[in-house]
């Protein structure tokens, strides 16, 4: 997992709800629910990149990475988790691939995590199948506020157009730290390593899609034994 703890960090932590939200869950009045929408900047030596992230939109996206390949998948996520996504990065691909699709990955789950919000009146769980031809992937999220993420994409290409294969799961697992979610996201065959790791983003925006859903029979519940997904 990456360390993402210094210098140019995007993490925002969303407050508890201790306001007209929290007062009016306590007294099991619905209230008024914000617009779950964020814009995180994140600039370093290495990458500088705004994201704008509209998690009830349409799926309309503005992507650019300078990595095609990269921008394809972000799309791909966009639009099947139906957020909408504003995008872009300037990085050192002089270099490489590696700090350009890492700290992309970074700054999208850290506007994820900042539009959600308190994680409130939500489904919570949720899981996707996607194929895409003779590939099939399955995705499991658990927006647990406890980051976690195991993938396995079984690609055997060094790179799918300018993009390393090494780093698309790597992408997946830098989302799932700063959007504080837990991902599990597997191919489950397939041939063609275009469609493995493309099934692999729907699949993810669909349980993601499903997972952030609002329940309106149970807004205002915390949806953990807890009482808190902090």
């Amino acid at each position: 997992m990456p360390d993402n703890a210094g210098e140019g960090s995007p993490r925002k932590r969303a407050k508890m709800d201790t306001g007209d939200a929290g007062a009016a869950a306590a007294s099991g009045q619905a209230a008024e629910r914000p617009a779950r929408t964020a814009t995180v900047e994140r600039k370093t030596k290495e990458t500088s990149i705004s994201v704008t992230i509209d998690l009830d939109g349409t799926g309309e996206a503005s992507i650019d990475t300078g990595i095609g390949f990269l921008d394809h998948m972000l799309h791909a996520l966009a639009k099947h988790a139906r957020f909408n996504l504003d995008l872009k990065c300037k990085g050192d691909l002089q270099i490489d691939d590696h700090h350009t699709a890492e700290d992309c990955a970074l700054t999208l789950g850290a506007a994820f995590d900042q539009a959600l919000g308190a994680r409130r009146g939500i489904l919570r769980f949720a899981h996707a199948y996607c194929p895409l031809d003779e590939a099939l992937s399955r995705a499991v999220v658990d927006i647990s506020s406890r980051p976690h993420a195991t993938i396995n994409l079984g690609l055997k290409r060094e790179m799918i157009g300018a993009l390393s294969c090494e780093m698309i799961p790597h992408v997946l697992e830098s989302f799932a730290t700063e959007a504080r979610i837990c991902l599990h996201v597997e191919c489950l065959y397939g041939f063609n390593d275009h469609h493995r790791a493309e099934s692999a983003f729907k699949a993810t925006a669909v349980a993601l899609r499903s997972a952030i859903a609002v329940q309106e029979d149970w807004i205002n519940d915390i949806p953990s034994t807890k009482g808190v997904l902090a």
